[in-house]
Parts: C-alpha cells; structure tokens; sequence
C-alpha cells in the first residue's frame, strides 16, 4: 500500500508512567499515528507526554468504552503504574466492549538479591500488620494514596515520600518529603541515615528510577516490606518495554500506520 492510501490509525495510551511518556514519544514521530495519552489527574503537575493529551477519568468501563468508539481507537495501551489495578481491569473490559485490541506494557518487577532482607505481602494491609514486628521508625513510599492502611499504627514512626503532599487519614506520627525519582542510592543511604529508618516499605513498582533505595536498605542490612503487583488481567498480552509496545503495533496494523 502506498503512503496515501494509508489510514491513520488512532493509538490511546493510558499513562501517567515513564514508560508511556517514552512510548508516545515513540509513536508520535510516525506521521501514520495519531496518539492519545490519557491521564488520571492524581498528580497536579504531571509530565505531559508527546502527541494529545486528556486528562480525568472515563466515567467508569463503559464509559471507557463509550470514548473508544466515539473517538474511533484502533488501539488501547494499558500504560499505567503497575499497582492502577482497577484502571486496567476497567480497560479490560472496555476494550471487550468496543472491540479494540488492548496490551499491558509493565516493566519487570523487582528481583530479590543476596543480602536482600524481603518480606513479601498481597497488599497494604499486609504490609501494616508486619510493620510492628520488624520496626519503629518506616520509610514508606507507597504513594500517598494508601495511607490509611497505616494511620492505626499510632507507636510507629513514618518518612513519607510522595509528589504530591497526603491528605488525612494518615499516620498520626508521620514527617512528609515531597519528592520525585529518579533517585541515587548515596542520596537514598544518606536518608536512611538521617532519619534513622529501620525498615522499609514499598510496593513492586520495578524500573530503575526508584530502585536506590532497595540498594541503600540492603546495603544497611534493612527489612524491607515488599508490595507485590496485582496480575494483569486474564487474556491480555504484556509488553515489558515500549519497543516492544511498538512493535506490537506495527505487527497489528501491519506495519508503520498501515495494514
């Protein structure tokens, strides 16, 4: 097929990662692509990637499904953090519903190494019941949004990073860094440090940029409380890099934009 008679095809990407900023980046320079990143909204400066962009939610699975045909998407990218659970199970469905093929592109999880001090848990009310046991003063960087899960814990103390400043129920003993990855492992040690943190909690969010602080606690010979990731949901294909993403779709349409 020559370039004009190609159709553009039109890609929605669910982002808010680093990897679907570098994956629209890479679908934007395709002049056979229009690209749509969607944004939850959670984070009030986000970076906003290449090509369109909206943001806030759909109204739900059906309403997901309702913008797909409405806005003719040829094909949906689950880009999200690992942990959006129920914004993946609602693309699941929504994409069922509207009959566009969806991928999951996740990085890889976090590997345990030598000297690592692990204690794996399903979820963050797991991660608060281990709390008492393994420490009294917790770097947790869990996000914001879970806080709750621990504001019963009233003789522990919290270091709590996140990009955006937490809203109540929180920890009643509880100091707040506002920050953003990626971070280093000598500045993650010399937090460890200065707020003499005794064990740590995180969630398996993978990639590099947050990593630090997994070297910095095994480096201290910390216990580090590990948030496993929920499944991708059944039936849909994973990509674990955003070529790999982009390679999948030039496999669906049959090459760059075309069939």
């Amino acid at each position: 097929m020559n370039d004009a008679a190609r159709p553009v095809r039109h890609v929605l990407i669910l982002g808010g990662t680093t990897e679907a900023r570098r994956l629209a980046g890479l679908l934007a320079a395709d002049p056979f692509l229009r690209v749509t990143s969607s944004l939850a909204g959670r984070v009030a400066a986000p970076r906003l990637p290449a090509g369109e962009v909206r943001i806030g939610g759909f109204g739900g699975p059906e309403g997901q499904a309702r913008w797909l045909r409405e806005h003719a998407v040829d094909a949906l990218i689950d880009a999200t953090h690992p942990f959006a659970d129920t914004i993946s199970r609602h693309a699941a469905l929504a994409a069922g519903t509207a009959h566009v093929p969806l991928l999951a592109l996740r990085r890889p999880g976090w590997v345990p190494g030598p000297g690592d001090r692990w204690h794996e848990v399903t979820s963050l009310d797991e991660a608060a019941a281990a709390l008492p046991a393994l420490g009294n003063r917790v770097f947790l960087t869990t996000g914001r949004m879970g806080l709750a899960h621990f504001a019963h814990l009233t003789d522990l103390w919290f270091l709590v990073r996140s990009v955006d400043a937490p809203e109540p129920p929180y920890p009643p003993r509880m100091t707040t860094l506002l920050d953003r990855g990626p971070f280093t492992p000598e500045g993650e040690r010399a937090l460890l440090r200065e707020h003499r943190i005794d064990v740590l909690v995180t969630k398996d969010s993978g990639a590099a940029a947050t990593a630090a602080k997994l070297t910095a606690a095994r480096e201290a010979g910390l216990p580090v409380v590990v948030v496993q990731r929920p499944p991708v949901p059944d039936g849909v294909p994973v990509a674990t890099d955003p070529e790999e993403a982009a390679e999948w779709l030039r496999r669906l349409f049959g090459g760059a934009g075309s069939r």
